[in-house]
């Protein structure tokens, strides 16, 4: 195993293994899938809307509802913030939290965070 040839020669086997077990394991996967969809109730709206979110939707809905139990407990309604720093791309940010990067990036390079307040 110590000439490039040898190893590329062994990826390719590799792979060929690799596409036959996924030929093999492709139908008891989707099987496998299509059970546990149905004992959880999942559609296929689920999953496109699951996909469109991106692994930082995980769990958000169930974060969101408890959150907004907590206002209605409290009486509060909670309200969008409106932005009060935008970029030359058209980003905004509320001046809550973390500083974006394109601010950062902006401030670092000498700019003023000031330049970019919206004006009331």
């Amino acid at each position: 195993m110590g000439n490039l040839v040898d190893i590329q020669s062994q990826i390719e086997k590799l792979q060929k293994q690799a596409a036959d077990i996924r030929s093999r394991e492709f139908h008891t996967t989707v099987q496998d899938i299509l059970a546990k969809m149905a004992a959880f109730g999942i559609t296929v709206k689920d999953l496109e809307a699951a996909r469109k979110k991106g692994p930082k939707g995980r769990g958000a809905g169930k974060a969101k509802a408890a959150g907004g139990a907590r206002a209605a407990k409290k009486g509060a309604a909670k309200s969008a913030v409106a932005p009060k720093f935008r970029g030359p791309n058209g980003e905004t940010w509320t001046g809550r939290g973390l500083m974006p990067r394109w601010l950062s990036a902006l401030v670092s390079s000498g700019r003023s965070k000031d330049e970019f307040a919206i004006k009331a």
